[in-house]
């Protein structure tokens, strides 16, 4: 109840803001103009367009940003020699940002697909390894030591066995928050022209159509708010061999 109290206040403030003159509405549309822009986008084509264009960029960059992320997170977290190896090459190349690789996207992949999602499994990666090498680390020594009692000495038993299970939470968690990282990498990705959300939100604001920017700034929050709402989902099902 108090939830939804709170957004019907907020678009009332948005609504009046611009109504009352507070704020030039080309600059601030309000609300109540968003739908017949939705309307006029969706009827033009565009819309479904920019949408199918961002949806494969998102499921490409997301899945193999994803697997890379938690696979080498894995393998770095049950070896403390390959975490030692990598763990200046780690050091320098996490803080830099997305978009600073995007001129080295466009020279490798040009202004293609290809290079929209490079810069989402950039963008994806970094934060299911940190997640799945912590959830390594923080399993248990002595589960591994009673896997060793009950014969299952190999490295690979102990991961199917052991880690993988006692992990399997923390990982879910990173592959969560890599879900909506992903959309605000799509954005990014797709500025500096490839076919997309971000595209068409450049050219709208190019014109200062802001009500279509809304609209699409909407359209990424509903996609994200039925993804992540799936893979709860989703998770919960898998989970649920846990007490």
């Amino acid at each position: 109840m108090w939830a939804l109290l709170g957004v019907i206040a907020f678009l009332a403030v948005w609504e009046a803001v611009p109504r009352l003159g507070l704020v030039r509405p080309v600059l601030l549309p309000p609300p109540s103009a968003i739908p017949a822009a939705f309307v006029a986008e969706v009827q033009s084509g565009q819309w479904t367009d920019a949408i199918l264009h961002s949806l494969v960029h998102y499921l490409w960059g997301l899945v193999v940003g994803s697997v890379a992320g938690i696979g080498l997170g894995v393998v770095t977290g049950i070896s403390p020699r390959l975490e030692d190896f990598t763990s200046w090459v780690v050091r320098l190349l996490r803080p830099i940002p997305g978009l600073a690789w995007v001129p080295f996207a466009i020279i490798w992949f040009g202004i293609t697909p290809l290079a929209a999602t490079f810069i989402i499994v950039l963008g994806v990666f970094w934060i299911n390894y940190f997640a799945a090498l912590a959830a390594v680390q923080a399993v248990d020594r002595d589960l591994l030591e009673l896997a060793d009692a009950f014969g299952h000495r190999s490295t690979t038993a102990k991961l199917v066995k052991v880690v993988l299970p006692a992990s399997s939470g923390a990982i879910l968690a990173g592959l969560r928050t890599g879900l909506g990282q992903a959309w605000m990498s799509v954005v990014a990705a797709e500025l500096f022209g490839v076919p997309g959300l971000g595209q068409r939100m450049m050219q709208a604001s190019s014109l200062l159509a802001t009500d279509i920017v809304i609209v699409y700034m909407a359209t990424m929050a509903l996609f994200y708010g039925l993804v992540d709402m799936g893979f709860v989902a989703l998770r919960d099902r898998l989970m649920r061999w846990k007490p």
